[in-house]
């Protein structure tokens, strides 16, 4: 590539490490965490549970495939998860300039430049992956050349007010009427329900549901800290004392615990991968999944009400909540993961035959 450009990515403890840009050429900060999946990187890229973060790409060849057309189907595009890029920056190790793949319209570097995404290769990645394993996650920013800026925590702004809608909108025309409280939504949740012959009503974060009609609550994936979503808590604990079928996962998890009276921690580096290994509570039941949490619930603050759904075989975290007497049920993974594992797709079947009476429990 010509006129490439050096900058340095440095973390709060002081280590530097430079690169050269590939994408926009701007001063960012953010939390740096890293991702172990091999592909997938416009799905992760324009995931909105990665708000405000600095994404290492573990895997050491990013770009080769390239980046999609926008081509759209029942208003969704069809291959991203939101509507823009939603990371701060993007680190890789070896970035592919030339591209190839049946989809391909872009190259990755281009399309962070039309998003204004910083992008640097060259990176040893698995020094810096190393450092946040021992470390944890922290604070970085990207600097070019003498342009400086301050380290920013996203982890005390709200961020699911930054991604998530702000007027209702409604998909698909089926008889069942699930209504999705967005904190961030990644569109194949949508496209799961939809091809489902399910009404998808999408509402903000904070909006208030109480006189909508629906069969079914659902409440998305998203990015930060949980505790900022008061709104949604207290709408959530409302719901709770009712007899309405719910659904969550990742943030959705989280939030279902602390409308319940649980309670959330945040994790060292966080679970961002496609491939965590997960067992259902009480079986021996294991599914391979995809995840993208930097927090957790306190499986020890969970009332005598609930219980575990799932529990993670690498760290023996909280991996799903359900409820012993309603049909309520979250999960922390996704079971809707775009580009994969699909093992626990058949949840989304579950919560439609709960909503149907064909159901009881999960």
């Amino acid at each position: 590539m010509n006129n490439e450009k050096t900058a340095r990515l440095i973390l709060e403890d002081g280590t530097v490490f430079t690169g050269k840009s590939f994408g926009y050429e701007k001063a960012v900060a953010g939390e740096v965490v890293f991702n172990t999946s091999m592909t997938g990187y416009p799905e992760s890229l324009t995931d909105p549970s990665y708000a405000g973060q600095i994404l290492v790409a573990t895997y050491p060849l990013i770009g080769n495939y390239g980046v999609p057309g926008l081509t759209t189907t029942s208003g969704l595009p069809d291959f991203f998860e939101s509507e823009k890029i939603q990371v701060t920056a993007l680190i890789v190790s070896d970035y592919s300039e030339k591209y190839s793949h049946w989809s391909a319209a872009q190259s990755l570097g281009d399309w962070l430049k039309e998003f204004e995404i910083p992008g640097l290769y060259g990176i040893d990645t698995r020094a810096l992956t190393k450092i946040i394993r021992e470390k944890g996650a922290m604070l970085g920013k990207i600097v070019f050349e003498s342009d400086d800026i301050s380290f920013v925590n996203p982890n005390e702004m709200n961020l699911v007010d930054q991604v998530s809608c702000k007027q209702p909108v409604t998909y698909g025309d089926g008889t069942t009427r699930v209504l999705l409280i967005d904190c961030g939504v990644k569109y194949n949740i949508i496209r799961h329900f939809v091809k489902r012959g399910t009404t998808v009503i999408r509402v903000p974060w904070n909006y208030d549901y109480s006189k909508e009609q629906f069969d079914g609550l659902f409440i998305s994936n998203g990015p930060g800290n949980p505790k900022m979503c008061d709104t949604t808590i207290n709408n959530l604990a409302t719901s709770l004392k009712q007899d309405i079928p719910i659904f969550g996962i990742c943030l959705g998890n989280q939030l279902l615990a602390l409308a319940s009276g649980a309670d959330t921690y945040k994790l060292k580096y966080g679970h961002r991968s496609h491939n965590q290994p997960v067992l259902q509570f009480g079986t021996d039941k294991a599914f391979i999944t995809s995840q993208n949490h930097g927090f957790a619930i306190d499986s020890k603050s969970l009332s005598n009400e609930w219980e575990p759904f799932f529990v993670n075989l690498n760290d023996g975290t909280n991996e799903g909540l359900r409820n012993r007497k309603k049909n309520i049920f979250s999960v922390q993974f996704h079971p809707e993961a775009s580009s994969g594992p699909t093992d626990t797709e058949y949840l989304f079947d579950d919560f439609l035959a709960m909503i149907s009476g064909k159901k009881k429990t999960t």
